[in-house]
């Protein structure tokens, strides 16, 4: 991936921003549980910074992922936690490609556009409680009545679910069972029947809302359904490819940065009468991680340069997916242990580094669902 001075200068303002705009504020929003989302949403569209790869038409900037790699890796690097940066992609790439790509005129008019231009908040609903990453066992139901879908179910861990202005919902609008029969639709939140059935207190990302949505004869038009009915599973397969992409890029320079912290702190603290950082063992470590993480920042560009240039990416999104899941991991673990007593304190950053970088390995697909989609790309597994 080659940077130009545009590239540059967007990076820039999207520094700007996270320190203006978001870390001051972090630790409030993070005591809170919440972030004011219409608020910060609206000041993030007018730095262009949603829709960066969507028409103009629809409040989007005409540009391409080159540009999503860059918002996502200053999120990633600059802020001050992980459940602001998370909660902005839901709205930039994870609630909205299908309806970009799939949805009608009407429907990107009515919420792709307000969602894009900052005025709206959205979220997508896909895992339910007992339907996580085996996106097959969702049981949520869509029944035709006329020109109208009832839906009825529970969704669990949605992203800006207490917040959002409307939800695009993967549900079952047939019989078919396994991965057939779902499709995606779109639920305003003030529809009759819809509600939070509750916020859930999670053990990290405490400024980003995760609620448990409860649908109970909620009646939307049949008209907002994206794209045809019955593809709802395979429109959401390629939805899933931008949240793996932008949860990596997010992540890794989260990592990148953190390492950069810890090395800036072992280098002032001293112990037994020098600096921490003279330890050579610690040298070695930091270093070892310090080259996993920029060979992950290499692999996430190319995808993205791929990704821009049209090829199906689906194979480089899993293993980033799956890579930066583990590495997170090594590095938060690494990160409060070289802090010592000042990384496991609550009032220090690597505590909260350490609790917001477990989701990655869960969130999008687990771990192990990677693993099982990289199996089955390499023709293992099939019968």
């Amino acid at each position: 991936m080659q940077f130009t001075g545009e590239h540059e200068q967007f990076r820039k303002v999207v520094r700007a921003f996270v320190e203006n705009e978001i870390n001051p504020y972090v630790d409030e929003w993070e005591e809170a549980r919440i972030f004011p989302a219409h608020e910060l949403f609206g000041k993030l569209a007018e730095i262009g910074a949603f829709g960066l790869e969507y028409d103009e038409a629809y409040g989007g900037q005409g540009a391409d992922h080159s540009y999503t790699l860059v918002f996502m890796e200053e999120l990633g690097y600059t802020c001050a936690c992980a459940g602001v940066p998370m909660a902005i992609a839901v709205q930039a790439n994870m609630a909205t490609p299908s309806l970009h790509r799939f949805g009608s005129e009407d429907l990107k008019q009515t919420y792709l556009k307000p969602a894009m231009l900052g005025q709206q908040v959205c979220a997508v609903a896909v895992s339910e409680p007992d339907a996580g990453s085996d996106v097959s066992g969702i049981r949520t139901k869509a029944v035709r009545d006329g020109d109208d879908w009832v839906i009825n179910g529970r969704k669990m861990w949605i992203t800006n679910g207490s917040q959002a202005d409307w939800i695009c919902v993967l549900a079952r609008t047939s019989d078919e069972g396994g991965f057939a029969g779902m499709s995606q639709i779109i639920v305003p939140t003030d529809t009759p029947g819809f509600s939070v059935g509750r916020t859930i207190e999670k053990m990290g990302n405490h400024s980003s809302d995760t609620a448990e949505l409860v649908f109970d004869d909620v009646r939307v038009p049949v008209a907002n359904t994206i794209g045809e009915v019955g593809r709802g599973f395979q429109q959401q397969m390629m939805q899933f490819q931008d949240e793996r992409l932008v949860g990596s890029y997010l992540a890794t320079m989260g990592a990148r940065r953190a390492l950069e912290r810890t090395i800036d702190y072992l280098q002032v603290r001293e112990a037994f009468g020098k600096p921490l950082l003279a330890n050579q063992y610690l040298q070695y470590n930091l270093a070892e991680l310090i080259a996993e993480v920029d060979l992950l920042i290499t692999y996430n560009r190319e995808a993205a340069r791929r990704f821009t240039a049209g090829e199906d990416v689906t194979r480089m999104a899993t293993i980033a997916k799956f890579k930066v899941g583990k590495l997170a991991r090594q590095v938060a673990d690494a990160v409060v242990q070289y802090h010592g007593g000042m990384g496991y304190a609550e009032e220090n950053w690597p505590a909260r580094y350490l609790r917001d970088s477990r989701l990655i390995a869960i969130g999008g697909g687990a771990d192990e669902v990677m693993l099982r989609i990289i199996s089955l790309l390499e023709g293992m597994g099939r019968r």
